[in-house]
């Protein structure tokens, strides 16, 4: 049997999901998203809880998909078809959920960020938007994206690919505060206190009340950018911008300098 590659622990209200792949980045493995939506299910489901904290071990909070298991799959056997199911998980849950990083996040890794109710990130974490770089396109994860950033940033950040700072994720609203990294842990807390003081009822009916501002037709949205995301993954430009990552080279559609 395979090790545990998400760890779910409870402690005086505060559910603890913990990303633990340090070998691939914490990529979102076929296992792995498994395991995270069975310990974000438990935390729903456990009137105990009061508040989740995603967090990570090793370097990196997440890479995105998996890409070795991208490769080569067709477009029913992507692992994007099954990814909206996190995001949603997240985006809906009655309980508060933190995002806690103490390294960076691209791509499927950055739409769990966005997803999260609050995030906190150390200064020196970084993100992208990788996808185009690939030649896929970042069509799930914009259905949380997007209501965090201001219109100019997303095209930028989507269409470049470019790695952008911490500081810059504060200021654009992907993130709440980056913080050094001795400070991670004080600052987390200080949000979880917060959020723990609040009525689970009334926390509940408030995340409703923002996501009926923010986007009120996920399930439709997810539908529409299940199939486009998945296609992507499929083509011959993805699986090319994949094996080229694999390869450590420039894809095909690179001009030669």
């Amino acid at each position: 049997m395979a090790d545990e590659l998400v760890h779910y622990a409870v402690d005086a209200g505060v559910a603890t999901i913990t990303l633990d792949s340090p070998h691939n980045r914490n990529a979102l493995s076929a296992q792995l998203r498994r395991e995270l939506l069975a310990a974000l299910a438990a935390a729903q489901e456990d009137h105990a809880v009061r508040v989740v904290v995603l967090d990570h071990t090793g370097p990196v909070f997440c890479a995105g998909m998996d890409l070795k298991e991208a490769r080569g799959a067709g477009a029913g056997d992507q692992g994007v078809n099954e990814f909206p199911q996190i995001l949603e998980r997240i985006w809906t849950s009655p309980k508060p959920v933190v995002a806690k990083l103490a390294g960076p996040a691209r791509a499927g890794g950055v739409g769990m960020v966005a997803a999260a109710d609050i995030a906190v990130a150390v200064t020196d974490a970084t993100f992208a938007f990788t996808e185009v770089r690939i030649g896929v396109i970042p069509a799930v994860i914009s259905v949380t994206v997007l209501p965090r950033l201001t219109p100019r940033d997303a095209h930028e950040l989507f269409l470049t690919g470019d790695t952008f700072s911490a500081e810059r994720a504060a200021r654009i609203g992907l993130i709440n505060s980056a913080v050094p990294a001795e400070q991670l842990d004080d600052e987390v807390g200080r949000f979880v206190t917060s959020l723990s003081l609040g009525g689970p009822k009334a926390l509940a009916a408030t995340k409703e009340l923002l996501r009926s501002e923010k986007a009120p037709s996920m399930a439709v949205a997810f539908q529409q950018m299940i199939e486009t995301s998945a296609r992507f993954f499929a083509s011959e430009e993805g699986q090319e911008g994949i094996t080229a990552f694999a390869q450590k080279r420039r894809p095909n559609w690179v001009p030669e300098s």
